[in-house]
């Protein structure tokens, strides 16, 4: 559910950010009939994704979530993240928030055809209720997680992490800076050898 932090870490490359973004919805390597860059950002995304599952730093942060939310808790650890992103967004790039997004969604809709069906049925949703700004609010967040909780049939309990978001705020924020200033540098060098 870090839609931002896989936009972003795209570099304004129109087709990889698609690929990098669609990427949780196309499964194992059913995805060569898209262009040879978008395929590139779906690989990108994996690599990310790797590298974040591996980090000690999302490890650290989950590990405070587990006890309340198992497996759940790298999904929130997830959102929890892009929140920061959103909120310090100022730090990692010049466009304000609401026109980067703006124009993501812009994007999004020009290449509407070749979006995996399930990106096609949740793209107006995202975009009418503009989640990806909203995750610089908290009410943002909190219907983010109560979204997430209904798609479990409220078994995850996610809806009550915004209570461990405003309880270990601070340091949520640290280990995600500090965590995002390794992906960056990580992502950068992939993105350029692609």
């Amino acid at each position: 559910m870090n839609f931002l932090a896989h936009i972003y870490l795209s570099f304004d490359d129109p087709e990889i950010t698609l690929g990098n973004f669609i990427a949780d919805s196309i499964r194992a390597n059913k995805y060569t009939h898209l262009p040879e860059r978008v395929q590139q950002g779906i690989m990108l995304h994996r690599e990310i994704d790797t590298f974040t599952d591996t980090h000690d730093i999302p490890k650290i942060s989950s590990k405070r979530l587990h006890k309340n939310y198992s497996h759940y808790s790298r999904v929130i650890v997830d959102i929890f993240y892009d929140h920061y992103l959103t909120k310090n967004w100022s730090t990692y790039s010049d466009t304000p928030l609401d026109i980067y997004v703006e124009n993501f969604y812009d994007l999004l809709e020009d290449n509407y055809t070749i979006l995996p069906v399930g990106v096609q049925r949740m793209m107006p949703y995202m975009i009418s209720d503009n989640w990806i700004y909203n995750y610089s609010k908290m009410e943002g967040i909190g219907k983010v997680l109560n979204g997430m909780n209904r798609r479990t049939n409220n078994k995850s309990k996610m809806n009550f992490a915004i209570l461990d978001l405003e309880e270990h705020y601070d340091k949520f924020e640290d280990e995600f800076t500090a965590f995002f200033e390794e992906l960056m540098v990580f992502s950068k060098q992939k993105f350029i050898s692609l």
